[in-house]
């Protein structure tokens, strides 16, 4: 019989916190595009440009698990920020749910935090470019077991992260992962996720390079657009066979019918260690 090893913890009610500061937004330096036109999006790299300045924060995501379905661009573009297209590979873009384990979130240079900054998270995610060419993700939702980051990413960052009772567990090569959003005024949306992990991937596609190799986050800040750079070693990626996907959260996150079939794509990684830059405009004022 195959032993359960828990790897998240039921959330337990804390303290709403008090006002965050916002981060200052920074220009980006280099060069601008002209007037009404986008520069070519720049090349997908397994391996991150380097991280501009000095980190803001620093995590690591582990026990990931990553699902991704086709979509027409034209379905996910009213959807993104302002100034912030679809990324698209052979004519298509993706709609990802992602499922993993937040280890340790942390202010640089402070060590991450044991148990405030450790739960598990669940989100749905995009694909953008902007007009400088920069790809990143944009997130329509994310589900977190601690309420404190989940207040604090939402004042300083305003980032769509939502309250939910969560678990993440491992038996043997399965890893599953459950959420029900705990938000009163919200729909329970919820998702369960079951995977069963394969062997490497020793040459990674085009595709899975494009889905998980993303160095920037694209969102609204103070009424801009921003991108938030990001670097981590890259991904070790495995094959990974769907167990289960029971979920509502692409249809909650504006996306109904999307992941109402098999993804066309599932990868796993044990994890990498992550540090956040500065969110920088996208374009200068």
């Amino acid at each position: 019989m195959l032993e359960a090893v828990r790897l998240g913890l039921q959330p337990e009610p804390e303290p709403e916190p008090g006002p965050e500061a916002r981060p200052e937004l920074k220009p980006e330096p280099g060069p601008e595009p002209e007037a009404g036109r986008a520069l070519e999006p720049e090349p997908v790299t397994a391996d991150p440009p380097r991280l501009p300045g000095r980190p803001l924060m620093t995590q690591s995501w582990l026990d990931a698990t990553f699902l991704h379905w086709a979509v027409d661009p034209a379905k996910v573009a009213p959807l993104l920020p302002a100034g912030v297209l679809p990324d698209v590979i052979d004519g298509v873009t993706y709609v990802g749910l992602i499922a993993f384990r937040m280890h340790r979130i942390g202010w640089w240079p402070l060590p991450g935090l044991p148990y405030l900054g450790t739960f598990p998270e669940t989100n749905v995610r995009l694909y953008s470019v902007d007009a400088a060419g920069r790809r990143g993700v944009v997130f329509r939702s994310l589900e977190a077991s601690r309420l404190l980051p989940v207040a604090t990413a939402r004042t300083a960052f305003r980032l769509p992260y939502r309250w939910a009772r969560m678990s993440a567990y491992r038996v043997g090569d399965e890893y599953w992962y459950g959420s029900r959003r705990r938000e009163p005024g919200l729909p329970p949306s919820r998702s369960l996720i079951g995977v069963r992990v394969g062997s490497g991937v020793e040459n990674p596609s085009p595709l899975d390079h494009f889905l998980t190799a993303r160095w920037r986050l694209h969102f609204t800040l103070g009424g801009r657009t921003v991108h938030m750079p990001n670097a981590h070693p890259r991904w070790p990626l495995h094959q990974a066979e769907l167990l289960a996907c029971e979920e509502d959260l692409v249809a909650a996150a504006g996306l109904p019918g999307v992941a109402s079939g098999p993804p066309d794509s599932v990868l796993f990684s044990p994890g990498v260690p992550v540090r956040f830059g500065l969110p920088r405009p996208v374009s200068r004022d």
